[in-house]
């Protein structure tokens, strides 16, 4: 498996983790009586707790960048092309959960710097990919 698919799965994962946090999250609070299952829950997690919104935005910034990040990396597993993202795979993941990770910590103070800083190195390395790409398809 190349190192590019193995990122693939881990940002896969990372999806899962969270959204299994979530519903762990919101299990607990209706099995525990301190929620009433037909009031439901806001899909941003709000009405929970201001954690619980941080994770469902966490969650939701996953699933958002999912199509270009997650697009490239199967482009170019399925092209052949996987040594054109492998070597900067590991940092966009690295970004990514970075990213995630901050958000479910706080969205104030330095966090509110470094969050969009992280997200601007996984565009900056999609870019690159989606470059580099295009040239292996027209062969420059």
């Amino acid at each position: 498996m190349s190192i590019s698919a193995l990122v693939l799965l881990g940002f896969i994962g990372w999806i899962l983790a969270l959204i299994i946090s979530m519903e762990l999250m919101r299990s607990f609070l209706v099995f525990s009586g301190r929620w009433d299952p037909d009031d439901g829950f806001r899909p941003d997690g709000s009405d929970v707790s201001p954690f619980a919104h941080r994770l469902a935005r966490a969650h939701a910034n996953c699933y958002e960048s999912f199509p270009f990040i997650g697009g490239l990396l199967l482009l170019a597993i399925l092209t052949g092309n996987s040594g054109v993202t492998d070597p900067l795979a590991p940092w966009l993941l690295a970004a990514r959960i970075g990213q995630s990770t901050i958000h479910l910590i706080s969205s104030v103070g330095v966090a509110a710097y470094i969050r969009p800083t992280l997200f601007f190195v996984q565009l900056v390395i999609a870019a690159w990919w989606a470059i580099a790409l295009l040239m292996q398809a027209v062969g420059g």
